[in-house]
C-alpha cells in the first residue's frame, strides 16, 4: 500500500534574527586635518567698512526721461534717470543711467554717481563765499546764508546741495531749466569753492588772528554835585 506523505511547513526559528546589512562608511575626505571653513563675522570681513559707507550714502532721483523709437512692430521705449548721490559730509556725485526699464536706469545712474563722487569745500553748514557758474544754457548763483536760513532753492538745485551737506544757502537758477544742465552747473559751482586757508596756503601767506575788541568799560559815577544850569541865581 502506498502511503501519502504530506510535508509539513517548517516554521522559522524566532531566536535567530536575520543579520542587518552594515551601513557603508562615508568616503574619507581629502587631507587628514580637514576642518570646515568658519564664517567671518562682520568685524572680520574686509568689506564691512565699504558696506557701511554705502549705507550712509543718500541717493536721489532728480529726473526721469522717456524716449520712444518707432519700428515696424510698434514703439520701443527707453528710459534715462538722472541720479545724485552724496554722503552729506562734503562729497557728491552725479550719474545718468539709461536702460529699457526704469529700475535698471536708476540702478545704473546710482552706480555711475558713486564712482564719480568728488569732494566739496564747505564752511560749517554753508558755503564759504558767493559763486556763479553756468553749464550750456543753465546758470546757477549760490550765496552763503546765516544759520537757520535753510536751503532756498528749487528741487533740482536742492537735490545737489542736500546731498553735499549744505544746510544754509541762498540760490537762484537763471537761464534754461534743463535738469541735466542745472545739476551740472550746480556741481561746477560747488567744485569751484575754496576756503580761506587754502587760498592763503597757495600764496604762501599766514592767516593773522584778529583779536576781538573788548567792550568799553563803564564810567564810574562822579561824587561831585551837579553844576547849576547857566543863568540860575
Amino acid at each position: 500500500m502506498e502511503k501519502n506523505i504530506v510535508a509539513e511547513p517548517i516554521q522559522p526559528d524566532n531566536s535567530e534574527k536575520p543579520a542587518t546589512p552594515e551601513r557603508a562608511e562615508p568616503p574619507a575626505r581629502r587631507g587628514e586635518g580637514f576642518r570646515p571653513r568658519r564664517r567671518r563675522s562682520a568685524g572680520e570681513s574686509g568689506d564691512s567698512s565699504l558696506e557701511g559707507q554705502e549705507q550712509e550714502l543718500t541717493e536721489k532721483v532728480v529726473f526721469i526721461n522717456r524716449s520712444a523709437k518707432v519700428v515696424k512692430g510698434g514703439r520701443r521705449f527707453n528710459f534715462s534717470a538722472l541720479v545724485v548721490v552724496g554722503d552729506k559730509r562734503g562729497r557728491v556725485g552725479v550719474g545718468l543711467g539709461k536702460a529699457g526699464e526704469v529700475a535698471d536706469a536708476i540702478r545704473k545712474g546710482g552706480e555711475l554717481a558713486r564712482s564719480q563722487m568728488l569732494g566739496v569745500s564747505l564752511k560749517d553748514a554753508t558755503i564759504p563765499h558767493e559763486v556763479f557758474s553756468h553749464y550750456c544754457g543753465a546758470k546757477v548763483l549760490l550765496r552763503p546764508a546765516s544759520p537757520g536760513t535753510g536751503i532756498i532753492a528749487g528741487k533740482t538745485v536742492r537735490a545737489v546741495l542736500e546731498s553735499a551737506g549744505v544746510k544754509d544757502v541762498l540760490s537762484k537758477s537763471l537761464g534754461y531749466k534743463n535738469a541735466a544742465n542745472v545739476v551740472k552747473a550746480t556741481l561746477d559751482a560747488l567744485l569751484s569753492l575754496r576756503l580761506r586757508e587754502d587760498i592763503y596756503r597757495g600764496r604762501g601767506l599766514e592767516i593773522k588772528k584778529v583779536q576781538t575788541p573788548k567792550p568799553p568799560e563803564a564810567i564810574p559815577p562822579s561824587t561831585e554835585p551837579p553844576a547849576p544850569p547857566p543863568g540860575a541865581a
